[in-house]
């Protein structure tokens, strides 16, 4: 057993931004599986991150090359902005807004039967 927690245990700030990372974490692993299998080789996750933004990230290996790909979507009253790779926020075009709209409904009925099941066990 680590030594060093027991002397100084975690304030209730870090327990509580510790408990939101792992269940962010738990939650994109969830995500990363919602288009079907993750293949062998390939990293894979989808995760709200705020009430604004979800975040696709991808990792694979191609060609002996670490690939990696970060989609941000942020949502607003007037339209979804989507940034990949260079930072820059562009305009989604409506199918794809309607895409990503579907993913978070199946996102969150994936969400909540999770919970459901943790719940019902405790």
């Amino acid at each position: 057993m680590k030594l060093l927690p027991r002397i100084l245990p975690l304030s209730n700030d870090q327990r509580r931004a510790k408990l939101m990372s792992d269940l962010i974490h738990e939650e994109a692993k969830i995500g990363g599986q919602l288009f079907g299998p993750v293949p062998q080789g390939h990293h894979r996750q989808f995760f709200c991150l705020d009430e604004y933004t979800w975040v696709w990230h991808e990792e694979w290996t191609e060609n002996g090359q670490r690939q990696v790909m970060t989609t941000r979507y942020t949502v607003h009253p007037g339209g979804v902005l989507k940034s990949q790779g260079d930072g820059r926020y562009l305009p989604v075009s409506m199918d794809e807004a309607r895409n990503l709209f579907k993913a978070t409904q199946l996102y969150q009925r994936r969400i909540d039967a999770k919970y459901d099941r943790m719940l019902q066990a405790t």
